[in-house]
């Protein structure tokens, strides 16, 4: 996590993060508000989201605002409102955290279209619907950043993960397309793609894997991302554990 006393590279930035309440999500909301960024994080679950912003706000010490708003970002209308709202309460809009995701693993023969339907709507839906909703006040606050959080998964297929990495390759798609889309219009969107990562995403915690990618890890590409000049585009960045066990 970046403290206030070492960077301040989001001072004076709106930035809006999904999936903000836990592991990865989370974890680039403390690290934008400790650079000085006003933070609205989303999230389904709105007792765990007045908790978290509260909690964001208190560690990252730098008079950052920081709020909690419901979101499924599976509903279009839902992620609109989420953006209107972002701008109309702090202010703007600077940069946008594509992070809410989830997995639903099975092979192709025994995936109900329920977990399907559910894994291609907010890996890749709910990108387009806040994309589409968001640009537009990019913008209009001078340019800014869509960072999207894929996978390795990305370009790595595995047996059990069809609905998952569909998602997730597209999503890749999708970024590169965006990405030259609006580079002339001072937005720069980027693909961070983690391997294994310590969030509570499949059920995972600290304990025996110390060898992952932490949350923070991820964090620190997207406050690095934002200090990069302007005149260079990172558009794709993969992270993975330096030391994975041997096999």
């Amino acid at each position: 996590m970046v403290k206030s006393d070492e960077a301040r590279v989001a001072e004076g930035l709106v930035a809006i993060v999904t999936g903000g309440t836990r592991g990865i999500g989370r974890a680039i909301a403390q690290s934008l508000a400790s650079a000085g960024a006003d933070v609205l994080i989303a999230a389904r679950d709105g007792a765990a989201l007045e908790a978290a912003a509260a909690e964001i706000g208190a560690e990252a010490g730098t008079g950052s605002r920081v709020i909690g708003v419901v979101c499924d970002v599976r509903d279009p209308r839902a992620c609109r409102d989420l953006v209107d709202r972002a701008a109309a309460d702090l202010g703007g809009l600077h940069i946008l955290i594509n992070n809410a995701g989830i997995g639903r693993f099975a092979p192709v023969e025994e995936l109900s279209v329920d977990d399907w339907r559910a894994v291609i709507a907010t890996n890749l839906d709910g990108v387009f619907y806040l994309s589409n909703a968001a640009i537009p006040h990019i913008k209009r606050s001078g340019g800014g950043w869509i960072i999207n959080i894929g996978s390795l998964a990305g370009r790595n297929a595995f047996a059990g993960g069809a609905a998952y990495n569909a998602s997730k390759f597209g999503l890749l798609g999708f970024t590169e397309a965006l990405m030259q889309e609006v580079r002339h219009d001072g937005i720069r969107v980027c693909t961070i793609m983690p391997g294994s990562v310590v969030t509570q995403f499949r059920g995972a915690d600290a304990a025996g894997a110390e060898w992952k990618v932490w949350p923070e890890d991820v964090a620190r590409i997207v406050v690095d991302l934002l200090a990069f000049p302007d005149r260079a585009l990172p558009s794709r960045i993969e992270i993975r554990p330096s030391r994975p066990p041997r096999r």
